[in-house]
């Protein structure tokens, strides 16, 4: 037999074995790769990683175009012009007089008088007078003593005053009541304007008509009249 029908036969031989297991390794890798597809989902997942660090700041955009400007809202109402005031700090400021012994027996007339610096004009100005009174009458009587500043009575908002009435003594002893007590008279009086103001007390009759009787003020001991500057 001569070389070519040899090579002829060894190849008829050969071949299909080797054709034969190709595809025995070919078929075994498809089963694998199957075997691998349908257990894949049945496998448990790994826990997450770890997030990222976060990248670095990017540059700034483009600026925009500028929007379309507003339109003007309503007028509003007019407010109230405030001046500042710029005020110095209140400061104490009163005055007193005092008498030893006034032994004033007049029923009608001043008794004594004080006169003070005001300061502020919108400020209140306390008076007290304290000092012995006293009325005697055999008939009923009233007396009535009062402040007056510069002249007038106060009418911010009333008078300031004090009464004192004796009815009648006893006519079958022909004697009357005699008695001198410390009495005090005082009061507020707002409305007064700054500058000298002149503080008096006086005494003078009652209303209603009663008659006047015999009077004594200041008998025998100290009397005071005290003015004081007040804020409102």
């Amino acid at each position: 037999m001569g070389s070519p029908a040899r090579l002829l036969l060894f190849a008829c031989l050969v071949l299909p074995l080797l054709g034969a297991e190709l595809g025995k390794r070919r078929t075994a890798r498809q089963r694998d790769e199957e075997l691998q597809e349908r257990y894949n989902g049945l496998c448990a997942r790994g826990s997450p990683g770890f997030p990222g660090r976060e990248g670095n700041p990017g540059m700034n955009g483009i600026p925009g175009t500028p929007g379309i400007p507003g339109r003007n809202g309503a007028k509003g109402e007019k407010g109230e012009c405030l001046q500042e005031r710029m005020e110095e700090p209140w400061r104490i400021n009163y005055k007193q007089c005092a008498w030893k012994a006034l032994n004033y027996g007049i029923d009608l007339g001043k008794v004594a008088e004080c006169t003070f610096t005001k300061i502020r004009t919108d400020s209140t100005l306390r008076v007290l007078f304290i000092g012995s009174l006293r009325l005697k009458c055999k008939t009923p009587c009233c007396q009535r003593w009062y402040f007056t500043f510069n002249g007038a009575e106060c009418s911010g908002p009333l008078p300031i005053e004090a009464i004192i009435y004796l009815d009648q003594g006893s006519p079958e002893l022909n004697s009357t009541i005699n008695i001198h007590r410390t009495s005090t008279v005082e009061g507020l009086c707002e409305g007064i304007t700054a500058g000298l103001v002149d503080v008096s007390f006086w005494i003078g009759l009652c209303s209603e008509g009663y008659p006047q009787g015999d009077a004594s003020t200041g008998w025998n001991s100290v009397s005071r009249l005290i003015i004081e500057e007040l804020p409102k």
